[in-house]
């Protein structure tokens, strides 16, 4: 690690996190890109014949959407190309379709497509968009009084992971195309949410209900990505509507987020551990820079996640390729997931956004 402090410079100086950002980016390339496959492997250093890997669909739509922060970061004219061949391999590992059982997982890359399309403009990325907001509308039900199922298999267990990205989902779908239908759909979602999964008391975000059938809500499931997506269908909704209370439903859950899961002193945020909970930082990130983005003075957002990017990068990166672990103040252990490597990279790639802000004239 000495290697990495000797360089360290603070987040004061021009285009030190752009560059910490696209470092990370061509090693995340480097590392986890399968020529065989089109797609991210799970592991860096590649693991053959482990008995508990998976094909984690939704974290290959977390790849689409960092590779759209880098072309939005840098303009890379590689990008575009390399986008289109990920995504189109993407679906040819599926089985030749963007579906899944999982609702949450089709939402994800329904998502990063849709960000592709808005960079793009290929009319590609918006059929298959619309493809799979079509499957995904059928997640509602009356089980639970109403709500998006998690899966097509167990459709009387509803979660925020199901819910809060199908609101965002929607909410951008009627921000771009104009249907009435699509604002209907995330107002609907949203509100489902906010009655039967946020604490009324704090605005913290509760992950689901009924998931053993037994009608019981997982209170002690206390997960930073619970936070952020319920934080970003809010400012989606304030976007469509202009309706106050969607913003300030998004701010009460940002300071929610940091009072129970941030360290008080240092504002660092858990150890959620490896596997699909190593995700869920850097969705949280995503989601605070979309509420900074419309509301500059929100408290705490900012210093939070410069915070924790210095942290990272002071404390918790391999230098050489540069990887992290699930915790951010601790460097990895090899092997490391994709999924844990990506959340670090989301956070990079917001100290880089919030730095680009910062040195505009």
């Amino acid at each position: 690690m000495q290697g990495m402090q000797d360089e360290h410079l603070t987040s004061s100086q021009a285009g030190v996190w752009a560059d910490r950002a696209a470092r990370m980016h061509r090693d995340l390339f480097a590392c986890y890109m399968n020529e065989d496959t089109g797609i991210f492997d799970q592991w860096y250093p590649r693991t053959e014949n482990r008995p508990d890997d998976n094909f984690y669909y939704w974290w290959q739509a977390h790849v689409l959407d960092v590779l759209v922060d880098a072309w939005e970061r840098s303009g890379d004219p590689e990008l575009p190309a390399q986008i289109g061949r990920f995504c189109r391999s993407l679906e040819k590992y599926n089985g030749g379709t963007f579906k899944h059982n999982y609702y949450d997982d089709m939402e994800w890359t329904a998502l990063a497509l849709l960000r592709a399309y808005d960079a793009f403009g290929d009319p590609w990325y918006k059929e298959k968009t619309l493809e799979l907001w079509l499957d995904i509308q059928t997640a509602w039900n009356e089980h639970c009084g109403g709500g998006m199922a998690w899966k097509k298999d167990q459709l009387d267990y509803k979660n925020t992971p199901a819910n809060a990205p199908a609101a965002i989902l929607a909410a951008r779908l009627f921000r771009r195309f104009g249907d009435e239908a699509d604002l209907a759909w995330a107002m609907r979602i949203y509100d489902w949410n906010k009655a039967h999964l946020v604490d009324p008391s704090t605005g913290f975000v509760w992950d689901g209900v009924n998931r053993l059938g037994d009608g019981r809500i997982d209170k002690d499931w206390k997960f930073t990505y619970c936070q952020g997506v319920f934080i970003g269908a809010g400012v989606e909704l304030y976007l469509c509507t202009g309706e106050a209370g969607y913003m300030e439903d998004a701010r009460r859950t940002a300071q929610a987020c940091f009072d129970v899961l941030a360290d008080p002193d240092s504002g660092l945020l858990p150890d959620e551990g490896i596997d699909d909970t190593g995700l869920f930082k850097g969705i949280l990130i995503r989601y605070l820079m979309e509420l900074l983005r419309f509301d500059p003075a929100v408290p705490r957002v900012r210093s939070i996640i410069l915070a924790n990017a210095e942290r990272l990068w002071q404390a918790g990166m391999q230098p050489s390729p540069l990887l992290c672990g699930p915790g951010w103040d601790a460097p990895p252990q090899l092997p490391v997931q994709l999924s844990v490597q990506l959340s670090g990279l989301m956070l990079l790639e917001a100290a880089a956004a919030l730095e680009r802000v910062r040195d505009q004239p």
